[in-house]
C-alpha cells in the first residue's frame, strides 16, 4: 500500500472498503449514515437498528403487555441463554459456563475474592494476587482492596504502557505464593494482545487461579475459554458487544470450578430454591450461584442483535476486519500524523495487537477537544494518548481516513 500521498490513501481505502466482505454490516448500526466519525467503539458500541426495533417491542409486547408474568415465561432465564449465546459466538465456552448479570465491577470482584478465598482455604501460604501496573484501574483497586480485605498482598508486574504482560514478566512473579492472577487479554491503553494460552499455563503451573478480563476482546478478537484452559472470564457487552450504556457484564466459570467457588455477594437470586424465601441462604448448582440480585433484563435485550451478527460473520472474519483496519490506521498515521511528532503507543505486529490503537503526542489532551467539537470521537488516556477504536463491524476504511486525516489537521491547529 502506499502511503506517500494524501490521493493514494484515498484510493487505498476506498479499495479496502470495496474488498471488505463485512462491509454490508455497516449498514445495520443507527448513524452510520451520518457524517460523524466513530472512534470509540472499543468503549461504546453504535447501537445496531434491529436493537432500536427489539426495545420498542419488549416495551410494548413483552414488558406492557406480558408484564409480571414475563418472568416465568422468558426473564429468569435470560441471563443463562445469552450468557450462553455469548460463550458459542464470543468467547468459545460450552453452554452452561457463562452468565450475564451484574456489572463488570461486581461480577470481578465476585470472582477474584471467590478465586482468592478458595486458593487460600486449600493452601493458607496462597496469599498473593498478581496484576500488572498498567490494567484497567478498576482491575488493579479491586485487586487491591481485596488483598486488604482478606489478609493477603498485591504483587505487580511491572509492564511497558506501549505493550503489555508477557510470558517472561508472568514467570518472574509467579511461585507458590501466589493465589490468583488476574489478566487483561487486550491491554486498554496499548491494545498490546497478550499470549493467553501461554499465560494461562504459566499461572496454573505455578498453581494459581486465572482471572481474564475480557472487557477489550469480547467480540473483537478471538477468545478459546474452554480450549486454552481459562478458570474465570469476565467482560463487558457495552463495547464490542453493543449492549448499550452500561449494559450488564458476563462471567465466566469454568465447570471444573462451579460447585467450589464460593461467590460473596449472597442474594435471593443465586439460591438454590428462588422463591423458597427460606430462612437460610443454600447457593444454586451450576452458573446460577453466581447472580446475585433480580437480573437487568432492559440491559441485556441490545447485545443480542451483535451476537446474532458474530455468529453470522464469524469472530475469525471480524478478526480479519480489525487487522486491516488497524493496519491501515497505522500506515496512514506514519504517513500523514508522524511528521507532525506523533507515535504509535500500540504493538505494530497485529499478533501482538487488538482493536484499537493509541496515538502519542503532549497535545492530544486539547486535540481531543477539538475533534469532539467536529464530529470526530476518539477518546483520550494518559500519558498523551488519543485512542482510535475501530469496531469490525460498524467501521469502515474511509470512516478511518477521514478520521485520521481530521486528527491531522487538528494537531496543526493546535500547534500553530
Amino acid at each position: 500500500m502506499k502511503t506517500d500521498s494524501s490521493p493514494d490513501l484515498g484510493a487505498a481505502a476506498s479499495a479496502l472498503d470495496e474488498a471488505d466482505p463485512l462491509r454490508s454490516m455497516r449498514d445495520r448500526f443507527v448513524g452510520s449514515e451520518s457524517s460523524i466519525v466513530y472512534f470509540d467503539g472499543n468503549s461504546l458500541g453504535r447501537p445496531p437498528r434491529a436493537s432500536v426495533e427489539r426495545l420498542a417491542r419488549f416495551a410494548t409486547e413483552e414488558w406492557g403487555g406480558r408484564l409480571i408474568r414475563g418472568w416465568d415465561e422468558s426473564w429468569m432465564q435470560l441471563p443463562f441463554t445469552i450468557g450462553d449465546e455469548i460463550g458459542r459466538t464470543a468467547i468459545g465456552a460450552a453452554a452452561g459456563q457463562t452468565v450475564v448479570g451484574d456489572s463488570t465491577t461486581v461480577l470481578l470482584y465476585k470472582l477474584i475474592r471467590a478465586a482468592f478465598d478458595a486458593q487460600k482455604a486449600l493452601d493458607p501460604t496462597r496469599v498473593e494476587i498478581v496484576v500488572d501496573r498498567d490494567n484497567f484501574p478498576t482491575d488493579r483497586y479491586l485487586v487491591d482492596g481485596i488483598a486488604r480485605e482478606r489478609g493477603g498482598r498485591v504483587r505487580w508486574i511491572d509492564v511497558d504502557l506501549s505493550a503489555g504482560v508477557t510470558a517472561e514478566s508472568l514467570s518472574s512473579v509467579v511461585g507458590p505464593e501466589t493465589a490468583v492472577v488476574v489478566l487483561s487479554q487486550v491491554a486498554y491503553r496499548s491494545g498490546h494482545l497478550a499470549d493467553a494460552p501461554e499465560l494461562t499455563r504459566i499461572a496454573q503451573d505455578a498453581g494459581a487461579l486465572v482471572m481474564w478480563d475480557l472487557c477489550h476482546s469480547a467480540g473483537s478478537v478471538p477468545v478459546e475459554a474452554d480450549d486454552w484452559g481459562f478458570d474465570l472470564a469476565v467482560g463487558c457487552t457495552y463495547k464490542y458487544l453493543n449492549g448499550g450504556p452500561g449494559s450488564p457484564a458476563f462471567a465466566y466459570v469454568a465447570k471444573r470450578h462451579q460447585e467450589t467457588l464460593a461467590q460473596p455477594i449472597q442474594g435471593w437470586m443465586g439460591t438454590a430454591d428462588v422463591f423458597a424465601m427460606g430462612p437460610e441462604y443454600r447457593p444454586a448448582e451450576g452458573m446460577r450461584r453466581f447472580l446475585s440480585g433480580t437480573p437487568p433484563i432492559v440491559g441485556m435485550l441490545a447485545m443480542q442483535d451483535t451476537l446474532a451478527m458474530i455468529d453470522e460473520v464469524g469472530i475469525d472474519a471480524i478478526r480479519e476486519k480489525s487487522v486491516s483496519l488497524t493496519e491501515f490506521a497505522i500506515a496512514v498515521t506514519d504517513a500523514t500524523l508522524a511528521p507532525l511528532g506523533v507515535t504509535v503507543a500500540s504493538p505494530r505486529d497485529a499478533v501482538f495487537r487488538g482493536g484499537h490503537i493509541t496515538l502519542s503526542h503532549p497535545a492530544m489532551r486539547a486535540v481531543t477537544a477539538r475533534l469532539w467539537a467536529e464530529d470526530v470521537i476518539p477518546d483520550y488516556r494518559d500519558p498523551h494518548g488519543l485512542r482510535i477504536g475501530l469496531s469490525p463491524l460498524s467501521t469502515s476504511f474511509a470512516e478511518t481516513l477521514a478520521g485520521l486525516r481530521s486528527v491531522a489537521d487538528a494537531l496543526r491547529a493546535e500547534l500553530a
